[in-house]
């Protein structure tokens, strides 16, 4: 028996990163998956990979309200129903806030605080529909605190956190749980972007990456996509049946100080 038996959980962003660990645990743990994403060739392969019984793919950008539709019944074509939703796609830009282009500042606030809002109005009738259930946003450390260099980003993760217990609030009546994942530096493409670059070397960046928060974190690490996806299922899972409306910090320690050793 897993956590998830007859469940069914639409993760948008997740043709890579911690979207696919999440995929690919809730998988291992019972549920069927609709992966979204805007990586289409990444996301029908891992899709394909996962199975055509428990994994189905379809393209989402997340900032387009037609596009949730779509996947909406992509899903229930594929499974009938959805009784979960993790908020996962999001995207970072680096630049200092008073010399960020508008543009890029709207960017980052369509996918990561749009996207959010849609998916929640797009699926949470589904949930209740389907009798209740789950859904989990991805914030961030950045949601809880500020950071030099990421504005537009920290700015649309706290705004993730108001929108979870708004969320949490409305829904509870409708039987459906809203958490939130705060991650800090976990291994992925996002806090590695030399790993897509075809000039880079992409495990020297890697390495240096890993330095850096081994002296920043109190844990000595860096984090990594699969133990933010045990912290999605938790929260969708009946493990946590009693929590709704809150952040989940997963940073080794990050945010209660810097280590110093």
């Amino acid at each position: 028996m897993g956590k998830l038996d007859g469940r069914v959980v639409l993760i948008s962003g997740a043709a890579r990163g911690q979207g696919e660990q999440e995929a690919r645990l809730f998988v291992a743990e019972g549920a069927q998956v609709v992966i979204a994403d805007v990586l289409d060739d990444q996301g029908e392969a891992l899709a394909k990979e996962l199975g055509e019984g428990v994994a189905r793919f379809v393209h989402l950008d997340v900032s387009r309200e037609e596009e949730w539709q779509g996947a909406v019944a992509a899903a229930k074509d594929a499974f009938g129903k959805i009784d979960g939703l993790v908020n996962n796609a999001g995207i970072l830009r680096f630049n200092e806030l008073v010399t960020t282009p508008l543009e890029e500042f709207q960017q980052v606030v369509q996918v990561n605080q749009v996207g959010a809002f849609l998916g929640i109005k797009n699926v949470a009738p589904e949930i209740e529909a389907a009798g209740g259930g789950t859904i989990v946003n991805t914030s961030s450390y950045t949601g809880l605190t500020g950071m030099a260099f990421v504005g537009a980003y920290a700015a649309t993760k706290h705004a993730v956190l108001g929108l979870t217990r708004v969320a949490a609030v409305e829904l509870a009546g409708k039987g459906i749980r809203v958490n939130a994942v705060c991650p800090g530096a976990v291994d992925t493409a996002m806090t590695n972007p030399a790993a897509l670059d075809p000039a880079a070397d992409p495990e020297e960046s890697r390495a240096a990456v890993a330095e850096l928060y081994r002296k920043l974190v109190p844990l000595g690490r860096i984090g990594q996509p699969e133990e933010v996806a045990a912290l999605a299922l938790f929260l969708t899972s009946e493990d946590s049946s009693y929590i709704t409306g809150q952040p989940f910090v997963i940073d080794g320690g990050w945010l209660a100080g810097v280590s110093l050793f």
